[in-house]
């Protein structure tokens, strides 16, 4: 059984900004303090930390926990009205070729489609609605379940197993998302990574926390069934070669000159065992 992890922001969706503008209005309410999300970097980051960091920047201090509590409230209700806005405006976009990949892979039975995302529970389910994706979804691990997204997608892991009443391994599991902090995460957790670049990560960071798969989007589904062992390379490429380098040099190698060094060192290797064989006769 493989389990694979979606974020939402960036990977399936992109909100317009529902969320920052839910957050700032939640702060003003408890601080005075406008747009203070300018100055929080808020992509890849859990909501725990984003709210508490967000509050720090209206109010010079860290919220207690008794304001951390309101200040989450007030942004889960303000929440639906701005995904709204976000809809109306025709900035709440679907991730291109996302909605068939989803199709295409809930429809195996080899496979547990679940959500790790810093979003909370509630905020994960209010940006989604509009899109139909939940539909996909039976389980997750949510930003509300901790600080850290490498513990997210371990509780996602957790549940996934209660589901399938079977262990999971950790080659098991594969992660999605659209920054460096989606693949810092899967690699802490010990999963797979994949991230796409039409989200909201900086490309050069991505690109820095070496992904095992790296795409624009989903248009193009054929990697990302290969990455995920779900179909057959047409080149007969393992796992660990130019899908999934060992390394960076391996990865810059393969783009420069169309050449996989795995398959090369098997050639030679086969080279040298026919000229044992035949040094023999």
């Amino acid at each position: 059984m493989k389990i694979i992890l979606f974020d939402i922001d960036g990977t399936l969706v992109k909100a317009g900004g529902a969320g920052a503008r839910a957050l700032n209005y939640a702060v003003e309410a408890l601080t005075g303090h406008k747009n203070a999300c300018d100055a929080v970097q808020l992509q890849g980051a859990t909501d725990k930390a984003n709210f508490e960091n967000a509050f720090k920047a209206g109010a010079g201090r860290k919220p207690t926990r008794k304001q951390l509590a309101v200040l989450t409230q007030k942004y889960v209700d303000r929440l639906p009205s701005e995904v709204l806005a976000s809809v109306k405006a025709k900035k709440y976009l679907k991730v291109k070729g996302v909605e068939k990949f989803l199709a295409r892979l809930s429809g195996r039975k080899d496979v547990l489609l679940g959500l790790g995302t810093g979003n909370l529970r509630d905020g994960a389910f209010i940006k989604l609605e509009p899109s139909g994706f939940l539909r996909h979804f039976a389980f997750g691990g949510y930003g509300c379940d901790s600080h850290h997204r490498s513990v997210v997608l371990q509780k996602a892991v957790v549940r996934a197993a209660k589901l399938a009443k079977t262990p999971i391994k950790e080659r098991d599991v594969f992660v999605i998302g659209d920054t460096h902090r989606d693949a810092e995460a899967a690699k802490e957790a010990g999963y797979h990574s994949g991230v796409v670049l039409d989200g909201f990560g900086d490309r050069a960071a991505i690109m820095r926390s070496n992904p095992e798969l790296v795409a624009e989007d989903f248009s193009d589904m054929k990697p990302w069934l290969i990455w995920l062992g779900l179909e057959k390379d047409p080149r007969g490429v393992r796992r660990g070669t130019y899908i999934c380098p060992d390394s960076p040099i391996e990865h810059a190698h393969y783009g420069r000159t169309g050449m996989d060094l795995r398959d090369i060192d098997l050639g030679i290797k086969k080279l040298r065992e026919i000229k044992r064989k035949t040094a023999g006769k």
